[in-house]
């Protein structure tokens, strides 16, 4: 330690974030890249970002805050890989088909952060005030409707029906009750 460190088992870092809520977001994200939720802490996040544990608490007060940030961050993602698979794929039945293989791909890609986001109370508080619109989930509604109009049906029967049969197939293999496959995952979401 230096005479003038003020850190003790800490690689200070110069401090050159303009966001650090950006920042911390995004180390958040690598971390849970390489283990679970439950292994995570506040001071883990902030030492990947190069900057104190307490400077963490002016953006998350705790670590359900940075986890809600994070399972957001998962759905936008989500999101992007869904709306990118629908638009190669043209619409109608195929947009629905590719959108529920990009769902399943996303989660076994990504399983911490697909726990996260479903499987943990991340997102408990957004749900219940209403402000959990993702763009995955209004894809999934605006294929199954377009699907239901097409064919018949309820809307949200037809929505539900989707989302049960990608979010049952990705937790099947991400729990390893089936063996994760490429071709399995397009016969099955087909």
């Amino acid at each position: 330690m230096t005479q003038d460190s003020n850190t003790v088992n800490i690689d200070k870092k110069p401090y050159h974030h303009g966001d650090l809520r950006a920042a911390l977001i995004e180390q958040g994200m690598a971390l849970l890249a390489q283990r679970d939720a439950d292994s995570l802490s506040l001071r883990e996040v902030a030492r990947a970002a190069g900057v104190s544990a307490t400077s963490v608490y002016r953006h998350f007060p705790d670590k359900e805050a940075l986890f809600t940030a994070l399972a957001m961050e998962g759905l936008a993602q989500l999101g992007a890989a869904q709306k990118a698979a629908g638009a190669a794929a043209g619409g109608g039945k195929q947009a629905l088909a590719a959108t529920g293989r990009a769902y399943v791909r996303f989660a076994l890609a990504n399983p911490a952060l697909f726990r996260l986001i479903f499987a943990s109370p991340a997102l408990e508080a957004s749900k219940a005030s209403g402000r959990l619109d993702s763009e995955a989930f209004m894809l999934l509604q605006a294929n199954a409707a377009a699907q239901a109009a097409k064919d018949g049906g309820e809307t949200g029967v037809r929505t539900l029906q989707a989302w049960a049969l990608v979010h049952g197939l990705a937790m099947l293999m991400l729990d390893g009750q089936i063996e994760p496959d490429d071709s399995l995952i397009d016969r099955v979401v087909g």
